[in-house]
């Protein structure tokens, strides 16, 4: 509020300074409540540093959780004639790989056409049909084709229409010289085709029939399997990607290499698990560290009337010390039905401080020995079972839109909102009160001056009388 400095002018009062005052002291009113404002804004943001640290361990956690990402082997070979990838379940090992031959998919090619776009059907029969027949598949590809729709590129685009098992292409030899290709989308003996129509004049062209001596279509590329040889076990199947054989790990076979056979070496790979551990214990101790800070106590010295300013915002707050408390519960427990039932076990160990630690040489040693019961130790069944899984869970419920942190921080906002409708009723207040001052101090000045200007009349008519 704004000084008055016109009031007593005039006379001998000073009611400028009187005013002043007296709304010094009404406004020390709005004193208390806006030290109970900074105070809330103060836990409000050290609510907001928490939950940041809390988020910190639950990514962390939920890191933790998904140990297919990061129980891991890794190769260590370099191959020409395979790729190779793992899964988490590969184990270590040594493995001799032989590619005696490739998958391919059957191409068949049909007689020559001099034109594209000529119908080749029957042209007394109102429609035909084409059928395309998979052993690998589990319904023939059906074409249904008019009188008018019989040409070679009216059948293209009829099979490729139906995006099915077979694509079909034009070839042109020359300006009279047409060929229908089809081909088998997926490789292997399974997916060979035998194709016929009950169109003899279009049988002409197009029909194929492995069993036959003579077709009109010839074949340009054999269906095969895959061949291979894994430590000396014959392994053939219809694709080139091979997903069992060894077990957790993914061939993708690029050429053959008869006679000299390439080695592949899977070893275990610890390195994401350690180091989604270290994160999990590093963003642990962050958070303890951080509740610390907000929670920190100075003692205050002797006489002294006030406590210390450097005092945690959060201190003494119940909601905090239950979130504390619950998060030590979860790592001092035990989790059951595995040979690893502590984190204990695993070389991470809590001191007094409540602070985590890690032996790495131990916690090394359990993941080359025991790599699976560590997985299971951490997921569990991944929805009520494992450290980590229970963890997340916990931090999910305490961040969530009604849990511990939400409850901590609406209660601070609604406290904030009613300290600031206590402001403004305390400061209209303090309004009025100084213009009512004003009011009274104004009609108090004016009458004062009036009184001055008599009494100066009536000395000068006095010493008039005298003189």
């Amino acid at each position: 509020m704004a000084s008055i400095s016109s009031l007593g002018a005039g006379t001998s009062l000073d009611l400028n300074t009187l005013y002043n005052n007296l709304q010094t002291a009404e406004e020390q009113k709005l004193t208390p409540i806006t030290a109970q404002q900074s105070s809330y804004k103060a836990k409000l943001t050290a609510w907001n540093v928490v939950q940041t640290a809390l988020t910190k361990v639950q990514t962390a956690a939920a890191a933790l959780q998904d140990t297919s990402k990061i129980a891991s082997s890794k190769i260590t070979s370099t191959n020409t004639a395979f790729s190779a990838a793992l899964a988490n379940t590969a184990t270590a090992g040594t493995y001799s790989v032989e590619v005696s031959h490739l998958a391919s998919a059957q191409s068949l090619l049909s007689a020559k056409a001099t034109s594209k776009d000529t119908d080749l059907g029957d042209s007394s029969l109102a429609s035909r049909t084409l059928s395309i027949n998979q052993p690998g598949q589990k319904e023939p590809m059906t074409i249904a084709l008019d009188a008018d729709k019989t040409s070679l590129s009216d059948i293209r685009d009829a099979i490729n229409k139906q995006q099915g098992s077979v694509t079909a292409s034009i070839i042109k030899a020359d300006d009279n010289s047409y060929y229908l290709s089809i081909t088998s989308r997926d490789t292997g003996i399974a997916n060979e085709m035998t194709i016929s129509t009950d169109d003899s004049t279009l049988a002409g062209y197009i029909s194929y029939d492995k069993k036959n001596a003579t077709n009109p279509m010839t074949e340009k590329v054999a269906a095969a399997d895959a061949e291979v040889t894994i430590n000396g076990v014959n392994i053939t199947r219809s694709s080139n990607t091979i997903t069992d054989a060894p077990e957790g790990v993914t061939l993708n076979l690029t050429k053959t290499n008869i006679g000299n056979p390439e080695i592949l070496t899977v070893v275990k790979d610890n390195d994401p698990m350690v180091k989604a551990i270290q994160n999990f214990v590093d963003s642990y101790n962050s958070l303890q560290t951080t509740i610390s800070n907000q929670t920190q106590y100075n003692k205050v010295g002797q006489g002294s009337t006030s406590q210390d300013s450097t005092n945690g915002d959060l201190l003494g707050d119940g909601t905090l010390r239950n979130i504390q408390t619950r998060l030590r519960s979860m790592l001092s427990g035990a989790q059951s039905g595995g040979d690893i039932a502590s984190l204990s076990q695993l070389g991470v160990t809590q001191d007094i401080t409540g602070k985590l630690t890690v032996d790495s040489t131990k916690l090394n040693d359990v993941l080359n020995n025991k790599s699976i019961d560590v997985s299971n130790f951490l997921s569990g069944d991944g929805k009520t079972t494992g450290f980590a899984t229970q963890t997340n869970t916990l931090l999910t419920d305490i961040l969530g839109s009604s849990g511990s942190v939400k409850n901590a921080t609406d209660g601070i906002n609604k406290t904030l909102k009613q300290l600031s409708d206590q402001y403004d009723r305390v400061n209209n207040q303090i309004t009025a009160t100084m213009a009512r001052y004003k009011t009274q101090f104004t009609s108090l000045s004016t009458l004062v001056s009036s009184l001055d200007q008599t009494g100066s009349y009536l000395t000068q008519q006095f010493n008039a009388m005298n003189s």
